[in-house]
């Protein structure tokens, strides 16, 4: 039974008692006051104390020279580290300076008294921007340990006041974002537990993401010596479904630190502390079910530290969720046992997270196909049953896929050109036999495929390819007039109406587009593989060379244009004068404003009327469009003005790469001619349809964002009403609501909560660097547990070289520069672009790039496949390459043999792939 709270807490006292504290007060109390609060209500073990909430902060350091300093620190750039120390230095002298007000300290001494004469304690910093559902800020705060005496605990209040502006603390806050004048502290003092062995528990296994798994880490002596890292500790690892250690690790202990008498601590060394643990089973078991009734109680996987006193009693010190942990699915699985969860967002070169809008179109798109491959979708708005979100980002339980012989032989052979390290994680998972086969026929697959391929007429598409490939092409481009045709509304149309022509967009017109054009660029490259047999087997290099500088491919000639667009500013004195003076936010303004040169802005309208559609996570509804704001396109051709080689023009280096493919085609049917002229004239019938299809892989996904375009457009107009309605705040804030939410504005239900709720879910999520490619319905990341082998790990490559997948050939070492985000990047020509990742909003930025080295991404990826077109050598897929590629490093991607090697030397050069 856990203790009754004690209702109405005095808001207006200083000091409270733990049991009265809860999450509700956080601004009174802070993270960790306001969670020991909820442990003890939970009747768990927590040490008797109070907490000197952040009023008496607040009360003793409100001074103008603070405040300051606080807006100092506001308008200081969280990389610029000296400054932020500086200005946390000068914080930390003020508030030591202001001393205790007489009314609090008169406070704390009661409080104290009333814990017994002399207790010792332990006196520990409660920020509110402190163990937090998104951050837990830990260790950033002070705590002091052992603390006896009344004067000693007011000292030590003032120790944790200051150290609100520690500079570790300062510093974290800049890069989360937190207003420094928003953050206050309250202390929290305890009895001190005299502990025989101390340490930390995670309820769930903070490496592998196995939430089943408890975590202990233990060390005799008070708890600072595991959580300052200043031991080896013991390491335990308890499956808590069966109770069973499975992993049991005995550290060294080689320090012990121990409460003096008089107050204060002491450290000794103990060499021979690593022959034995320091718990046993039953006291590890304990400790598990501890932490377990503490993650029933907050509702998800909690990081505890604990302390067992000399007669064996554990104590619960202080709780705070792992904020590390990926989310789950919230869906229910779609089947029983363990399911695997396969990420879509990172196949489709996305990072960030959706906003609310846009998942909900991504269900409806998904509803739609689903439905077409005659699969039940009970209520389409919430998609199909293997679709899952976690984190914001989309998920699809390949379960059933893996269990498939025929699913096995498909799916990581389309992920191998799409997001190659995925294929290599799923693969791994077919020898766990949790995942065994049980479906050997391709009949099930067959019935829902066959559906799919009559209704686009796909054998017919095929032929007609063969026989007549330029009839081919013409009816692909009919099919995108078709869909802008079925994109059109009324201007008269009511909200309600137009609401319901975004749902049958999404639902009907969308997902056909997808299966009447993808056959042509996969006959393309099927043809590709043809034509190398044929011709004897001439190697991934020779065909991928055949892909440089491909016609038909909509992207291309995007930036094509674009490039166009910044030689016609070049020349044109007026408009070259405004790109070399003003903001690109007075670009922007004075684009809007109808002001620009008229070159300049009768150019960027064309060039925004025809793809103004496009964005960055541009399969995110919620992602404004270039035609919303254009100051991302204006930045890169700022950019490409800055390009002052002939030779490094795009537009030369596209007709480079094309001449360079067509003398690979003559070369592969001089090599099949050799063999028979049959074989000759085969192979140049095939090159000749894979130049002409296969520039058409991006062809779908344009008409598909297209649509979503203009849907965004629709729900923006929705947005006015609704704002004006007084429904939500501001037309933006409807991609924050879903389509049924959308209608219940409509009907006058108010929305700003759920819209404020929703935005800083998303903008939590945002800073979010670490997506699994893969996750396991128990919380398991397989990349995290699965050790390479020597073929996953690129066996062979150079001593200290980043292995990935191969890409784009040729090599070329020059500067790299980290760009995370587009909007506003700055590439220098000839730069190596590192990515997370790409899509088409991002590819801009390759006319002027001297290489490429992505995250994510497969061979026939977005950013592979443009890179091949402007003979870009490129990497894609190598893990963690933003983090361990830095901006300035000198760099060479070898794009043939798919390494990335850090260089002391700085030239740049190219050698182009033969």
């Amino acid at each position: 039974m856990g203790h009754p709270r004690r209702p109405g807490p005095a808001q207006d006292g200083l000091v409270l008692a733990l049991e009265d504290l809860g999450q509700d007060m956080l601004a009174e109390v802070g993270g960790k006051a306001a969670n020991l609060g909820e442990l003890a209500c939970a009747g768990l073990p927590v040490p008797a104390g109070f907490c000197l909430g952040t009023r008496a902060y607040l009360e003793a350091t409100d001074s103008p020279s603070l405040a300051e300093v606080q807006r100092a620190l506001a308008a200081t750039a969280p990389d610029d580290l000296a400054a932020l120390a500086s200005l946390a230095a000068e914080a930390r002298a003020l508030v030591l300076d202001a001393g205790i007000p007489a009314g609090i300290e008169a406070a704390v001494r009661a409080a104290y008294a009333a814990l017994g004469a002399d207790t010792a304690v332990a006196v520990r910093s409660s920020a509110t921007a402190e163990d937090l559902p998104f951050a837990s800020f830990a260790g950033q705060q002070d705590t002091f340990l052992n603390v006896i005496g009344a004067d000693a605990v007011l000292a030590a209040v003032r120790q944790c006041w200051a150290s609100l502006w520690t500079d570790r603390a300062v510093t974290y806050r800049a890069v989360q974002g937190i207003d420094p004048s928003t953050v206050s502290l309250a202390v929290v003092v305890q009895r001190l537990v005299d502990a025989a062995v101390a340490g930390v528990l995670f309820t769930a296994n903070p490496v592998t993401g196995r939430r089943h798994e408890a975590v202990i880490d233990a060390s005799p002596g008070l708890g600072e010596a595991v959580v300052s890292g200043a031991v080896t500790p013991d390491h335990f690892v308890l499956d808590g479904a069966t109770g069973t250690i499975t992993e049991r690790r005995i550290g060294a202990k080689g320090l012990l630190i121990r409460p003096l008498p008089g107050g204060g601590t002491e450290r000794l060394m103990q060499p021979d502390a690593g022959s034995l643990p320091s718990l046993d089973d039953t006291q590890l078991g304990a400790l598990e079910r501890l932490g377990r009734r503490a993650e029933r109680h907050f509702g998800a996987p909690q990081d505890l530290e604990w302390a067992m006193d000399q007669d064996g009693t554990a104590w619960l010190t202080q709780s705070r969720p792992i904020t590390t942990l990926y989310p789950m699915p919230a869906r229910p699985p779609s089947g029983p046992g363990t399911r695997i969860y396969l990420c879509f967002s990172l196949a489709q070169g996305l990072t960030r997270p959706l906003t609310p809008m846009g998942l909900a179109g991504i269900r409806l798109i998904a509803s739609s196909v689903a439905a077409t491959a005659r699969f039940p979708v009970p209520v389409p708005r919430d998609g199909p049953a293997p679709f899952a979100e976690a984190g914001q980002r989309i998920f699809f339980d390949a379960t059933t896929v893996v269990r498939s012989k025929t699913g096995r032989a498909i799916v990581p052979r389309v992920f191998d050109v799409m997001e190659a390290r995925s294929a290599v994680v799923l693969r791994r998972l077919f020898a766990d036999p949790r995942f065994s086969i049980v479906m050997t026929s391709p009949w099930p697959l067959l019935r829902h495929v066959a559906p799919v391929a009559a209704r686009a007429r796909v054998p017919e598409t095929v032929l007609r390819a063969l026989i007549r490939p330029e009839d081919a092409l013409r009816r692909a481009a009919r099919v995108g007039q078709q869909l802008a045709t079925a994109l059109v509304v009324p201007a008269s149309a009511t909200a309600a109406q137009r609401l319901d022509h975004v749902e049958r967009i999404l639902s009907h017109s969308l997902f056909p587009v997808v299966p009447a054009l993808l056959p042509l660029p996969a006959l393309g490259f099927a043809l590709l593989a043809l034509a190398g047999k044929l011709a004897g087997s001439p190697g991934n290099g020779a065909l991928q060379g055949v892909l440089r500088g491909l016609p038909n491919n909509v992207t291309t000639e995007m930036d094509l244009e674009l490039w166009s667009l910044a030689a016609a500013i070049r020349n044109d004195p007026a408009s070259t004068a405004v790109f070399g003076e003003a903001t690109l936010a007075e670009l922007a303004r004075r684009y809007r404003a109808g002001s620009l040169p008229g070159v300049a802005q009768s150019g960027l309208s064309r060039f925004l009327g025809r793809y103004g559609h496009r964005a960055v996570a541009e399969i995110d509804l919620g992602m404004p469009r270039w035609s919303d704001d254009p100051t991302h396109i204006l930045g890169v051709l700022a950019n490409y003005l800055r390009v002052d080689n002939p030779e490094l023009a795009p537009d030369r280096q596209f007709d480079k790469a094309a001449r360079a493919a067509d003398a690979q085609v003559e070369r592969l049917v001089a090599a099949a001619r050799r063999r028979s002229r049959l074989r000759g004239a085969l192979v140049q019938a095939a090159l000749k349809r894979t130049r002409m299809f296969a520039g058409l892989r991006e062809l779908p996904k344009y008409h598909l964002v297209e649509a979503l375009g203009a849907v965004r457009q629709q729900l923006t107009v929705v947005g006015a009403e609704l704002a004006a309605a007084g429904m939500i705040d501001t037309p933006d804030d409807i991609f924050f609501l879903d389509l049924a939410e959308a209608h219940l504005g409509l009907g006058g239900a108010a929305l700003q909560a759920v819209v404020k709720q929703r935005r800083e879910a998303y903008e939590a999520e945002l800073g979010r660097r670490h997506i699994p490619r893969v996750l396991l319905s128990d919380g398991t990341e397989p990349e995290a547990v699965q050790p390479d082998t020597d073929a996953d790990s690129g066996a062979g490559i150079p001593a200290g070289a980043l292995a990935g997948t191969p890409a784009s050939a040729g090599t070329v070492t020059a500067r790299a520069r980290v760009i995370l985000d587009p909007q506003g990047a700055h590439l220098e020509p000839g730069e190596i672009l590192v990515a997370p990742s790409t899509d088409p909003g991002w590819t801009p930025l390759f006319l002027t790039a001297g290489g490429l080295v992505m995250e994510m991404g497969g061979p026939n990826s977005h950013g592979a496949v443009v890179a091949r077109e402007y003979g870009i050598p490129a990497v894609v897929g190598v893990p963690d390459a933003t983090s361990r590629i830095a901006t300035g490093d000198h760099i060479t991607v070898d794009g043939a043999a798919g390494t990335v090697t850090t260089n002391t030397v700085t030239p740049n050069t190219v050698t182009p792939a033969p």
